[in-house]
């Protein structure tokens, strides 16, 4: 009702819809980007911000100000009457009215929990793109696979592609596709991406070839994240493949803060706002393939996160554990993480630092100028080691 009343009908530009538990963000990045540089307006909105709010929602490829903002809040809170809306719902709904006043040519937008329920999903997507899968959130979404995968395969539209990163997408997604007759193109089957020279990859859909490339994120799984955009443009935009210097420069360029991005040298300050075993796996395949070990781990993680499944996972790379306080309702003590931690891993070393400050301080004196930092755990931590850096 508060949509309707906003005066906000199905949004003109061409929709991309992205849910997962994994990738989401980077894959959103890469779409967007492309868009620009095939000459598109292009918006994207994603979840949660590391920094500033206005991270949130983009136009033409910059952060909206301040005064974009709260006039949109404003519209919101007039249109509202007497709903109750939670904050998501508010500020996505203030995402729409200033996406649609942009006049759009491409929205890229990204399921913040779930997608079957999620606010974003009230917009009908042209293309949805599900990217891998994973336990997480399970108090909202359900406590195994197939429950979650059903809630992000509520992104799908009747008779409308699917785009998902994985060969063997779950049952849920395979069904809810079917069942709908939405076109769904899969990696490794319909589409991938694979090596064809030490900076070059080939993206392969329908019978054509388009050299690209590398993604400039580093990580193996940022070549599922650049697939999926890269099928979903081609999907909706038939020309795609035509434009292949543009489509290359656009990768090249895309960068997402707290992507496995190194913020400093000497020692190495690596920050991902990875806060999920399945995230876990992918930061230490990552620095496995770099044969790098002996790791210092920052890491802060709300308290109804699997701390145990991401400390196994990162186990054998991490060889120093400093477990910093997290902020909020949702956060918990430096100390009772470090409890969790030795609980799982008992030979580790492992403290608790309290604030993300001092837990910098720490892992820089522990590292010298030739080791490795890790900060990890949730966008709150990214957030807290950025403002320590910029100090």
């Amino acid at each position: 009702m508060v949509y309707q009343n906003l005066g906000c009908p199905r949004p003109a530009p061409t929709v991309f819809t992205v849910a997962g538990t994994n990738g989401k963000g980077s894959t959103v990045a890469y779409l967007a980007a492309m868009s620009a540089g095939l000459g598109q307006r292009c918006g994207s909105y994603t979840s949660p911000h590391i920094r500033d709010f206005n991270e949130r929602i983009s136009i033409l490829g910059e952060p909206v100000s301040d005064q974009c903002l709260v006039a949109a809040f404003e519209q919101v809170e007039a249109a509202r009457g007497q709903v109750s809306l939670t904050y998501f719902e508010f500020t996505t709904l203030a995402a729409f009215l200033i996406m649609q006043q942009a006049a759009l040519d491409c929205a890229v937008l990204e399921v913040g929990l779930g997608g079957r329920l999620d606010t974003v999903n009230l917009v009908d997507t042209d293309c949805a793109v599900i990217t891998p899968i994973g336990l997480d959130h399970q108090d909202f979404l359900g406590t195994d696979l197939s429950s979650i995968a059903t809630e992000k395969a509520g992104i799908i539209r009747a008779g409308l592609p699917v785009v998902c990163t994985q060969r063997q997408p779950p049952e849920a997604v395979l069904q809810a596709a079917a069942q709908l007759h939405a076109p769904l193109y899969r990696r490794g089957i319909e589409f991938d991406l694979a090596g064809a020279g030490a900076d070059l990859l080939e993206f392969s859909f329908a019978g054509q070839v388009l050299a690209v490339p590398p993604p400039p994120m580093a990580g193996r799984h940022q070549l599922d994240n650049l697939a999926a955009a890269l099928a979903a443009m081609a999907v909706v935009e038939p020309n795609f493949s035509a434009h292949p210097p543009v489509i290359a420069a656009a990768i090249r360029a895309c960068k997402l803060p707290g992507r496995m991005q190194q913020a400093a040298c000497a020692p190495a300050i690596i920050l991902d706002v990875g806060h999920n075993p399945l995230a876990a796996e992918a930061v230490a395949a990552c620095f496995r393939a770099n044969r790098q070990t002996g790791i210092v781990c920052v890491l802060a993680m709300l308290a109804d996160k699997p701390a145990e499944a991401v400390a196994l996972a990162l186990d054998g790379v991490c060889g120093r554990w400093l477990c910093a306080d997290s902020p909020g309702d949702r956060g918990q003590r430096g100390a009772s993480l470090a409890r969790r931690i030795r609980d799982t891993l008992p030979a580790a070393q492992v403290s608790s630092t309290g604030p993300i400050d001092a837990a910098m301080e720490e892992a820089v004196s522990l590292a010298g100028t030739a080791g490795t930092i890790l900060v990890f755990g949730s966008f709150s931590c990214v957030a807290g080691a950025l403002a320590w850096l910029s100090q």
